[in-house]
């Protein structure tokens, strides 16, 4: 399942990004690595390693463009600039670079699947929605069905909770949770905050271990003013998966809703222990510590 985050406040969708990352790396990468940035704590040098980072990238997109120039036809060259536009949020130019792609490659499931992608990080929901459709029609996989149920149900369509209903129908445990998930995920953006829990705790039961169940359920309870009730189910997420920032980061707001700023800042901390570039949790950290 993706799980990217999203800006604002909405609540960020579930699918692992194990299903999305295009990171198929080629031989020729290791020309641009080269250019490896020796850390220090000189501040002059930090600027220096700041520059030779941009160097570095501008190193590796020529490269890329110069072989695709070459090899028109290998797809796997432009995923791996694609990659290196997401990689640094260039959303305009991976799109230009997929939609040409697909310009010769229309029926490729996988270039659809890239391009939702992009959209879906890029917060454009139904972009998303609409390239992953196109996905599913090629490739009619679970798969599409389980990632469209979650937007859908982001998007607070009704077609999510009939996603939803013929993956249970499938009689197999890894859609019939996802299936759960998703009805959750649906009654918390329609605003039924109670149905929602009881679908995220039927997922719980058949897999104990869906650290995304976990974290809606404790958005839903951080939503409905049950601050300790959240922390519970959160702190049984970070316990059974100590890395987990955003088990941590809800964490800190249910803390902040309980008057213990100095335990919040410890828990936006450990988030961004384990992911440094969480901009809420970093947003929320200094807020704390200018007060």
């Amino acid at each position: 399942m993706l799980n990217f985050r999203l800006s604002g406040n909405c609540h960020q969708l579930n699918q692992c990004s194990a299903y999305f990352c295009i990171t198929m790396k080629l031989t020729l990468t290791w020309l641009a690595l080269l250019m490896i940035i020796i850390s220090c704590n000189n501040q002059d040098h930090a600027k220096e390693n700041s520059k030779r980072g941009s160097e570095t990238t501008f190193a590796r997109e020529k490269i890329l463009k110069d072989s695709i120039l070459k090899f028109p036809d290998l797809l796997l060259l432009k995923e791996e600039l694609i990659q290196l536009y997401r990689d640094s949020a260039a959303y305009d130019k991976a799109l230009t670079i997929t939609n040409d792609a697909l310009l010769n490659d229309s029926l490729n499931p996988r270039l659809w699947d890239i391009k939702a992608t992009l959209h879906f990080e890029n917060e454009d929901t139904l972009n998303a929605i609409a390239s992953f459709e196109n996905a599913f029609n090629l490739n009619p996989s679970p798969r599409y069905l389980i990632l469209l149920g979650s937007l859908y149900a982001q998007t607070k369509s009704k077609r999510a909770l009939l996603i939803a209903d013929a993956l249970i129908k499938t009689k197999q445990p890894e859609t019939e949770k996802e299936a759960l998930f998703i009805k959750g995920l649906y009654h918390t953006y329609t605003g039924d905050k109670k149905s929602a829990i009881g679908f995220f705790d039927k997922c719980l039961n058949l897999d104990n271990r869906h650290m995304f169940a976990y974290r809606e359920k404790g958005i839903a309870l951080y939503d409905m003013g049950k601050y300790d009730d959240a922390v519970t189910v959160l702190d049984k997420a970070v316990t059974l998966q100590n890395n987990f920032d955003e088990g941590y980061y809800w964490l800190g707001r249910c803390l902040e809703k309980l008057n213990k700023p100095n335990d919040a800042i410890e828990e936006y901390k450990t988030a961004l222990l384990y992911s440094p570039d969480y901009v809420e949790a970093k947003d929320a950290l200094e807020r704390l510590k200018a007060q």
